[in-house]
């Protein structure tokens, strides 16, 4: 038989757990869907220092956000994927982001060919395309709204490296050693076009496969043709080599290289004596006053790394998407997120500064860095 005793225990007992389950209740009532980003990017391969430390710097202010609770309690997760820097590579993990992660972007992805690889994905399903690591042209064109660029076009960047070459280093005879992809023929139509400007065609142009070292015959066309300077189109590794086997045939011109070489990685291989300029597209964070570029260097020391532009571009790649992000409601809406983010450039903020330009004819700031040796 049941006394009232009993009773009195078992509604002590009842109370006790209710008590105990009721924060966690509340908290699975206010607990915020994860935002996820897809970012496929080289993680191995001869480029692959490029997306390594594009993926550093984003994560490094990702991880800083979601110790304090993430945007607006929705905590960030950068799910990283390697391509290699081969377009196809680059389709299978875009397919696996959409259909197993349910990513809500993809987020800071390396290279003009991959980018294009998956173009047609991009069309059909409107998933917004964050920050791309490429200045290619048919991503600044309003025929893909679902696109945001945070860095200058390479239409910018050709013209910037031309105009040093023809208007500040005074030359006639400009060749290109060209990437033999999308990248190289996108860089190279722009190139030819800024030339043209000038009343200039280029006297040789030279091609290379994409992630080899193979510039020997390229090396050859170049030499020959007498070129004085040559606009070099590629990564760190076979533009490296390129730059070290010319000196030792005695043959320096001057050279150009667009950001996406990554001239940190290309400065430490160049071993022989080089003049080279690279157009940037953020400032070096080391010898900046922008206060992002002060946050920066804060944030990357316990890291113990040596800051870069890569790092730092990877770095306010992040920025950029929490800086919009914390204007939007719970949870995140992509068409929301999209609209902020070009708010980023109409406004007077010190991140705004970094990258709007107060020149006729660019739509980005361009920088630039020098190798002398």
């Amino acid at each position: 038989m049941l006394t009232i005793n009993h009773f009195k225990i078992t509604a002590i007992k009842c109370l006790c757990i209710c008590t105990l389950l009721l924060p966690q209740i509340a908290l699975a009532e206010h607990a915020q869907p994860t935002i996820k980003l897809g970012m496929s990017t080289a993680l191995t391969g001869p480029a692959k220092q490029i997306g390594e430390q594009l993926a550093l710097g984003s994560n490094i202010y990702f991880n800083k956000i979601n110790k304090e609770n993430g945007i607006n309690g929705q905590s960030i997760d950068l799910i990283l994927a390697d391509d290699g820097y081969e377009p196809k590579n680059t389709v299978v993990n875009t397919r696996e982001f959409l259909f197993d992660q349910k990513i809500h972007a993809i987020f800071g992805s390396m290279g003009t060919p991959t980018a294009h690889a998956i173009k047609p994905i991009l069309d059909r399903h409107r998933i917004p395309f964050l920050m791309p690591f490429t200045g290619a042209d048919f991503l600044h064109n309003s025929s893909m709204p679902n696109v945001f660029n945070l860095r200058a076009s390479y239409q910018d960047e050709a013209i910037e490296q031309i105009n040093y070459f023809v208007k500040e280093r005074k030359h006639e005879k400009i060749g290109l050693m060209i990437q033999a992809d999308e990248f190289g023929y996108m860089v190279e139509n722009n190139l030819v076009n800024a030339l043209k400007i000038h009343g200039i065609k280029p006297v040789e142009v030279a091609r290379f496969k994409r992630n080899s070292d193979d510039i020997s015959k390229a090396l050859a066309l170049l030499k020959e043709s007498k070129a004085t300077a040559i606009c070099l189109v590629g990564t760190y590794e076979p533009l490296a080599e390129f730059i070290n086997a010319a000196n030792k045939q005695n043959f320096n011109p001057d050279y150009t290289s667009v950001s996406f070489v990554s001239s940190h990685d290309l400065y430490q291989r160049v071993k022989q004596p080089a003049n080279i300029m690279v157009t940037e597209v953020v400032p070096d964070p080391n010898n900046c006053k922008n206060p992002w570029c002060k946050q920066f260097i804060e944030d990357i020391e316990p890291y113990h790394t040596s800051a870069n532009r890569i790092i730092f571009e990877g770095y306010l790649n992040a920025v950029a998407l929490v800086s919009a992000a914390q204007k939007c409601p719970t949870p995140l809406n992509n068409q929301c997120l999209l609209t902020e983010l070009t708010h980023l450039f109409t406004d007077t903020s010190e991140f705004a500064d970094l990258f709007n330009s107060h020149s006729a004819g660019n739509n980005k700031k361009i920088y630039r860095s020098y190798f002398k040796k």
